[in-house]
């Protein structure tokens, strides 16, 4: 087994056992084991309260007392998924990998999944202890068998990895950092096609600190992540093997922890992956995969192990896991400090933000007054022009066309179209047609009127608009309806959550850069209140107001700093505090400023996603919907009709970028046509039937994100989506 660095932190769950006795523990095992049936808990009770590096000497024991290998005795008494858990235990965790592998190739197809998940997380000296296990347990070269079980650039990159070559050197070249940069973006992004073997050789060799380093400058030089690059640029098996590496190489814990989500989450459990995952990690990163686990999805693995499975199993699986994090007082320091590293990325990460609509080249409104006039004009409409028209322009150009229209005609365009469609069609058209803030402002009316009150649309547009934002949406609200918006919301909201809101309606919010002194106090106040640190220093209903004063108040890089002061100060995470202390409304607008202030984009995608997720769960599926909300009609073809879903989807989800180097879930002959025979018979396929998309789906926030995001930031919006649900829209199609 790898031993840990010198001098590094030991982060596995098991640990060697004190006054440890392999002799006495064989002969535990021996007396569970002998006789009718078994003593599992006994079993499981030993094996997981040791080493591996014990549990070997334990097997040499059991040999010299009763002449009889341990193992086979093990295979003989248990079955199912708990006796592979513990005879992977058993095993050296070089052997264990070989004997994965070897399943993984043996038969009948290939478990291409397990090949990728050992050989692009294995260092340098594990690859070489699992090819001399491979060749001591089965008499073959582990290389020519991969060879022999698989193709093409997959192949070509699993030989490179199993040659446990990278370079370890932590002195890392600038020069050297730029050149590979380069070279990565000329191979894909720049080529028409793509350069393969350049992707193999530099994330195949370099080392771990070089490549991090060469993908924080690919992201600064390119404005889009190598992530994004890769699912462009390479596809099947070798696309899934490449994004497998560079997780590894950004966080190696992160990975197994999305790896051991996506082996629980929904129906049924990848109990292989399970396994493989927690025998093997046990020993070297489990607290830090715990940790990130509890960060990245506000659970903890012990929770959901136990939730997931049953009896020894999961016993067993606990005992291996080491501890609940959802307990009281068990909230790691360490899992803060990850959230920690978050917040200085989104600090220094400066991408630039992009909308999918852009103002149209050689726009021309008088032509466009006119189409759009005889779209409309006699029995039926043409709602393919509709669409196109004003999906491809920006709003300013939109509303150089309603005036246009009206001296031309005479008439109100919005009028006209108010007519002439109908429906979920009507309301994102109609949206698109009027400026930002109007818009704005009839969604906040549309929120606070009849009866009861749409607390999520106050909370998502209030919490994310900027001060020019919010002033104009003031502006628009009092010219529209005749009453402040301040008036409106304290005549619909009450309490904490009145003040709230009525605070981000002002508009005020510094703009400035950060202040490290002020954020120090600022943390503090927050502590105080999120009943965390030790002195309080103030009556409480005075801190309630302070620490509503710094979210609704502070400039987003102040927030930053004081989220960051806030980690160092209680080894918690603001927003997983708020959750945990807050409730209601309050809470839920508190949470939304702080995701806000991280990632404004990731904000929206989770956004879309839960809007989208009880709809869709019906049919097995992630999401054919993101793409309505870059483009949501197009897959609500059973409201709207199905011709509209090829026009809507080349237009809002797509934007004007139709160049296919942009695209990075589609192929480029796909995206070099308005035409999408496939995607589209797809999506009416969808639409069919009583599981149809319509079941769940919040169709208002779809629309609203849509609208209100499609010239500022639904690029990112998109790319985040991909990033955080591993789905696309073409993905979850094809």
């Amino acid at each position: 087994m790898a031993k840990p660095a010198q001098g590094a932190k030991y982060r596995g769950s098991i640990h060697d056992f004190p006054g440890f006795d392999p002799n006495q523990d064989a002969e535990a095992l021996y007396t569970a084991m002998k006789g009718f049936g078994s003593d599992k808990e006994a079993i499981l009770d030993i094996i997981t309260s040791r080493s591996n590096r014990q549990r070997q000497e334990v097997c040499q024991s059991y040999k010299s007392l009763y002449g009889k290998d341990l193992i086979d005795n093990l295979k003989y008494e248990l079955t199912g998924k708990f006796e592979r858990l513990i005879v992977g235990l058993m095993r050296p965790p070089a052997y264990c990998d070989a004997k994965e592998i070897k399943d993984a190739i043996s038969g009948i197809g290939t478990d291409e999944k397990c090949l990728i998940e050992i050989l692009a997380s294995r260092t340098n000296e594990q690859m070489h202890q699992l090819v001399a296990a491979y060749k001591d347990a089965y008499e073959r070269d582990l290389e020519a068998d991969i060879i022999g079980d698989t193709s093409g650039h997959f192949q070509k990159m699993l030989v490179v990895l199993l040659q446990g070559t990278r370079e370890e050197d932590d002195v890392v070249s600038e020069d050297l950092v730029q050149q590979d940069v380069q070279d990565l973006y000329e191979a894909g992004e720049l080529k028409w096609g793509t350069d393969e073997a350049q992707f193999i050789y530099i994330l195949g060799n370099r080392s771990k600190q070089h490549l991090r380093l060469v993908f924080d400058e690919y992201l600064k030089t390119t404005g889009k992540p190598i992530e994004a690059s890769i699912r462009g640029e390479l596809s099947g098996d070798f696309e899934k093997l490449m994004l497998a590496v560079v997780k590894c190489v950004r966080s190696t814990p992160e990975y197994f922890a999305e790896r051991l989500f996506k082996a629980m989450k929904g129906l049924g459990t990848r109990d292989n992956t399970l396994i493989r995952i927690m025998v093997s990690r046990s020993e070297l990163d489990m607290l830090d995969i715990r940790e990130i686990f509890r960060t990245k999805y506000e659970k903890s693995l012990y929770s959901m192990i136990k939730n997931d499975t049953s009896g020894e199993y999961k016993k067993t699986l606990l005992k291996l896991c080491g501890g609940d994090d959802d307990a009281a007082g068990q909230f790691f320091p360490e899992a803060a400090q990850v959230a920690y590293r978050m917040w200085e990325l989104s600090a220094v990460a400066r991408v630039e933000l992009k909308g999918t609509v852009r103002p149209a080249n050689d726009f021309n409104p008088d032509a466009d007054a006119k189409a759009l006039r005889k779209a409309m004009k006699g029995i039926g409409t043409d709602e393919d022009t509709i669409i196109d028209i004003i999906t491809h322009r920006s709003n300013a150009q939109r509303q150089q066309i309603r005036q246009t229209f009206k001296s031309h005609f005479g008439r109100d365009l919005m009028a006209d179209l108010k007519s002439e469609i109908s429906g979920d069609l009507a309301r994102l058209i109609l949206g698109l047609m009027m400026p930002p803030a109007h818009y704005d402002a009839k969604q906040l009316k549309k929120a606070m009127e009849g009866a009861g009150t749409d607390e999520k649309a106050l909370i998502e547009i209030l919490a994310t608009r900027t001060n020019a934002e919010i002033q104009a949406i003031n502006e628009a609200y009092k010219e529209d309806y005749h009453k402040s918006l301040e008036d409106a919301i304290s005549s619909d909201t009450s309490g904490h959550f009145k003040r709230i809101l009525i605070s981000l309606a002002t508009g005020n919010r510094e703009e400035g850069g950060e202040n490290l002194d002020q954020a120090r106090e600022d943390a503090q106040v927050a502590a105080e209140i999120l009943e965390i640190a030790d002195t309080p220093s103030g009556d409480k209903t005075s801190l309630e107001t302070r620490f509503m004063t710094i979210l609704c108040t502070r400039s987003y890089p102040h927030l930053r700093r004081v989220f960051q002061e806030f980690i160092k100060m209680t080894n918690y995470d603001v927003e997983h505090t708020i959750k945990k202390e807050m409730s209601g409304d309050v809470r839920d607008t508190f949470v939304a400023i702080v995701q806000s202030v991280k990632n404004k984009p990731l904000f929206f995608a989770d956004k879309l996603y839960k809007s989208m997720k009880d709809g869709i769960s019906q049919l097995g599926v992630i999401s054919p919907t993101i793409m309505p909300t870059r483009g949501y009609l197009a897959i609500s073809g059973h409201i709207f009709g199905h011709h509209n879903l090829e026009s809507v989807a080349t237009s809002i989800w797509w934007g004007e970028s139709r160049d296919a180097a942009e695209h990075p879930q589609c192929t480029r002959q796909a995206c070099a046509t308005r035409n999408y025979p496939a995607r589209k018979a797809k999506a009416e396929k969808c639409t069919q039937g009583p599981q149809g998309w319509g079941a769940g789906t919040d169709e208002k926030t779809l629309t609203r994100i849509m609208v209100s995001r499609s010239e500022i930031d639904l690029l990112n919006i998109r790319r985040e989506f991909i990033e955080k649900y591993d789905k696309s829209l073409h993905q979850a199609i094809e």
